[in-house]
């Protein structure tokens, strides 16, 4: 009902714009040149995949006060270019396919050919979302095989920025073996996943760079409207403000999200696959705030308030982590901090989904190579929450305990037809007492929950499983074959390990 709604709302947007033209409004990008001809953006391209059931947006530049007409499928639309050259309009929605051309008049005529009505997802993170086909377990064999013609793919150029941007030096091209190496290796696994399933065209916009920090993908108007992040807001205004740091390469709040986001914005899409956190691991109580705030923020400049957001997990990383009574205790882990906040915000957020990655990882390696699976349980999470399909989507979430005299109970969502523990006996759960001093512990399935105990703690009140940076080996799942997400059951320290 709520796409149904969106799309009634865009389509009276669509009539409105059509008759009088208007600025995109989506993260209001201003040019500083008056264009002297005809140029679309670069999202618009020959062998673009536009979002299907949803209103068409082109837009672009020309010669203020031009008329601009736009053709596709048998509909029109005119405006005229604003003062600085603007124009922007609205064509009907269309159902998944093509291929269709689509023409626009102005000052020149542009045609573009090749152009899909399908699915279109921006991935988007730091570098396990930027981490290249080429570069993922078998690459060799998945770029051979990568011939995928209803596939399309656009990655968007390293900028930052601090000030917004309006275009992208990019290209749709079509996915093949001479293209797909160097792209999103999660990107692409998602996309071909969904395309199988779906059996419609998908775009897929990789908009990445590695080792970048949430708050620099984060608006300058979503700090602000973020009473925890008013210092995250006067930090962006003063680098905008400073002319030696006022241009393309400074690093910092909003940064990317002006270079790298904002001239995505206007490019309605089917929702947002992201991967990142590993350099926010050190503060992941702020993440709690973060996270959720750039859904929001997004959502909000693409006007889309209940755009689907699928995140992944955190994988497992780091030096093994010994579990035996003889050799430590359960401890402190800043990477378990951060994946609680990305399970708390997809519990507290509509429309998001969570790809869990905890028995996908490297100890050594903070890229993990299996980005197959991370695209797969994606794809699974999309097809549920985008899509509507009623199919188990993700391993055994958390949901509440039950304190039983000297044992735990704990209770699961998403438990499938069961729980399963995978090779032997459950691994990685811990338990505690009021003393808040942890001992590993014995943990039982019984039907679809899990049943906690430890000789050395008489009157438990608290547990953890796989609370660690790299919980080699912990091995609870459903019968979907999915692994459960790490979770603590306390709440000890108001967020600190």
């Amino acid at each position: 009902m709520g796409r149904i709604f969106r799309v009634l709302i865009l389509l009276v947007v669509c009539l409105v714009v059509g008759v009088y033209g208007c600025r995109s409004g989506r993260g209001d990008p201003v040019r500083s040149v008056i264009p002297e001809t005809l140029r679309l953006p670069s999202v618009l391209t020959s062998g673009a995949v536009l979002q299907r059931d949803m209103p068409i947006h082109i837009w672009g530049w020309d010669v203020p006060g031009t008329l601009v007409t736009v053709e596709l499928a048998g509909n029109a639309v005119s405006a005229r270019a604003d003062d600085e050259g603007r124009f922007s309009v609205y064509l009907p929605s269309l159902a998944g396919g093509g291929p269709y051309s689509l023409r626009v008049a102005g000052t020149t005529t542009i045609t573009l050919d090749d152009i899909l009505m399908g699915e279109v997802w921006v991935c988007s993170g730091q570098s396990n979302m930027e981490w290249p086909v080429r570069n993922s377990n078998n690459g060799g064999q998945e770029i051979a095989d990568a011939d995928f013609r209803r596939i399309r793919i656009l990655q968007v150029p390293n900028r930052s920025s601090v000030i917004g941007q309006d275009d992208v030096d990019a290209n749709w091209q079509v996915c093949s073996s001479d293209t797909i190496g160097g792209f999103s290796a999660v990107g692409y696994f998602f996309g071909r996943n969904l395309h199988q399933s779906l059996n419609v065209p998908i775009g897929l916009i990789d908009s990445t760079i590695g080792g970048t920090a949430i708050e620099g993908w984060i608006s300058l108007e979503g700090f602000q409207s973020e009473p925890q992040c008013s210092h995250l807001a006067e930090e962006a205004v003063a680098m905008g403000q400073d002319n030696d740091r006022a241009s393309d390469g400074a690093r910092g709040p909003t940064s990317y999200f002006n270079g790298m986001i904002a001239p995505l914005t206007g490019y309605p899409i089917a929702g947002v696959i992201w991967y990142q956190g590993e350099s926010n691991a050190g503060n992941g109580y702020f993440y709690r705030t973060l996270m959720p705030l750039l859904i929001r923020d997004w959502r909000s400049h693409w006007q889309q308030d209940e755009m689907p957001f699928l995140l992944v997990q955190l994988a497992n990383f780091g030096p093994d982590e010994p579990m035996s009574f003889a050799e430590a205790r359960p401890g402190a882990s800043g990477w378990a901090q951060l994946r609680e906040a990305q399970s708390m915000t997809v519990r507290d957020t509509a429309n998001t989904g969570m790809a869990v990655a905890i028995d996908v990882g490297d100890a050594t390696d903070i890229h993990p190579r299996d980005k197959q699976e991370v695209g797969y349980r994606l794809a699974l999470a999309a097809r549920a929450v985008a899509y509507g399909q009623d199919i188990i989507y993700s391993g055994p979430i958390y949901d509440h305990m039950r304190i039983e005299g000297s044992t735990i109970r704990i209770y699961f969502d998403h438990t499938a037809e069961g729980l399963v523990a995978k090779d032997g006996a459950l691994l990685w759960f811990a338990i505690a007492g009021e003393d808040r001093e942890f001992f590993w512990a014995e943990a039982t399935i019984e039907g679809k929950t899990v049943v906690v105990r430890c000789d050395e703690v008489a009157n438990p009140v608290a547990v953890r499983y796989a609370w660690a940076n790299n919980p080699q080996g912990c091995n609870l799942y459903n019968t979907a074959n999915l692994p459960a997400s790490p979770f603590r059951t306390d709440d000890w320290g108001d967020g600190t390990p």
